[in-house]
């Protein structure tokens, strides 16, 4: 299964903000990297497209699909309860430093770890084998995008960040 993995593009949030499900807009203007997004898809192909249903994504859906694609919430970003919307540098230190210690298994207050966004991703790449579905574009976030290289390069999550995820990046993975 030939899949490309495509992170929304850049947000209104200031640098520093800890924002995962928020459903933030993007920053303006957007349209151009859109354009050189859709110059690096196989667009004129059969290509199944799923989105995160968070705004940031479907955006970038509508315009690359004119509206024919499906949400998925298991393409959210990482919840970061109690934290989403807050400075870094405001979260409190010490469950910070804990959930920074052991991500992958530490829960943020009043939402995820990054554990539980992997396996409701694993989920979402099972169904998709069971569809048999050939070739798939997913636009979401940077938890997510990671997850899935995580997966295809059998790679342990505690080293998921060694996979640099920008805003509007590309990734081709090939799913067997």
């Amino acid at each position: 299964m030939e899949i490309y993995l495509v992170r929304h593009t850049e947000t209104v949030c200031e640098k520093g903000i800890c924002y995962g499900q928020a459903d933030v807009a993007l920053r303006e203007p957007y349209l151009q990297e859109f354009e050189e997004i859709k110059q690096q898809l196989p667009l004129q192909e059969k290509i199944t497209i799923f989105s995160s249903p968070l705004k940031r994504c479907t955006q970038l859906a509508d315009f690359l699909s004119n509206d024919d694609f499906q949400t998925d919430a298991r393409l959210m970003e990482m919840h970061f309860g109690d934290w989403e919307l807050h400075s870094w540098d405001e979260i409190p230190k010490e469950p910070l430093n804990h959930w920074m210690e052991d991500f992958v298994s530490v829960r943020v207050p009043n939402g995820e770890s990054f554990i539980i966004l992997y396996e409701r991703v694993l989920t979402f790449i099972e169904d998709l084998k069971r569809k048999n579905i050939k070739k798939a574009l997913i636009i979401t976030h940077a938890g997510v995008i990671r997850s899935f290289l995580c997966y295809q390069q059998n790679l342990p999550l505690q080293d998921a960040f060694q996979n640099k995820c920008n805003f509007g990046a590309v990734f081709k993975i090939i799913l067997k």
